[in-house]
């Protein structure tokens, strides 16, 4: 399994989570709390990040927990199983951290650091930092993003660096509990799905689309298409559809 680090845009507390009792509704005139606790745990059919997959083809079990002030400052920590190889072994735990807030009239940014760590594995070090920032514009039941990622030159990159950017649209189906998404990225340097896959120098790009479904307020369905460049290795690299059903809380 080559190298991975975790989109962001972003993944985990992989055997489920707790559920607190049902809390007591709030008065209207509460202030808005300093601090809130947000999450949310998955399961997947295929664990793809960048359009590559990290769990050969197989199904995972994902989830984070955010803590997020009103500043806009947050924190969090993000899992998933993997393929157990050598160096990541069979989980990765993500922690990240960062700010993000309104900047203009329907307009926001985010800026934050991740840390992707592969706390089990036993050989040479797989673990990368990587900055992010992202700004995200709504209009309407569409919204837009376009950010940018860079993990500077680590050891664990074989001493070089790599800069993802990607954009990110999304529709609200207007009366509908139905949402459409469409993805696109491009990676060059130790992370380009060609370098991963075997094809070659150069960056090349990922891409998807799909559709979620609101089952509740809380959890909710959907089908993802997933293609990338390179050379296409079967349970790795090939083009998938990816099923996820998610719970937040």
């Amino acid at each position: 399994m080559l190298t991975s680090v975790r989109g962001l845009l972003a993944a985990s507390l992989i055997v489920g989570c707790g559920l607190a009792a049902t809390p007591a509704f709030a008065d209207e005139t509460d202030p808005p709390a300093e601090v809130t606790i947000t999450g949310n745990v998955a399961m997947v059919t295929d664990y793809r990040f960048r359009g590559i997959s990290y769990t050969a083809g197989d199904p995972a079990v994902q989830g984070s927990i955010n803590i997020n002030h009103k500043s806009g400052l947050y924190a969090g920590v993000w899992a998933s199983n993997l393929e157990d190889s050598a160096v990541y072994g069979s989980l990765e735990t993500d922690f990240y951290a960062g700010w993000t807030g309104p900047v203009a009239d329907g307009l926001t940014a985010d800026v934050g650091l991740v840390y992707y760590v592969y706390p089990n594995g036993n050989v040479g070090d797989g673990n990368v930092f990587e900055p992010y920032a992202s700004l995200t514009k709504t209009l309407g039941p569409v919204s837009a993003k376009v950010g940018v990622n860079y993990a500077w030159k680590q050891d664990s990159l074989g001493g070089d660096d790599n800069v993802y950017v990607a954009t990110d649209w999304t529709l609200g189906v207007p009366n509908t509990p139905v949402s459409i998404a469409a993805h696109l990225g491009y990676s060059d340097g130790a992370l380009s799905p060609k370098v991963l896959t075997g094809a070659g120098p150069g960056g090349g790009w990922d891409y998807s689309v799909g559709a979620s479904y609101a089952i509740t307020k809380s959890l909710s369905a959907s089908v993802t298409y997933v293609g990338v460049d390179g050379t296409s290795i079967d349970s790795f690299s090939n083009d998938a559809v990816v099923a996820q059903l998610k719970y937040a809380f």
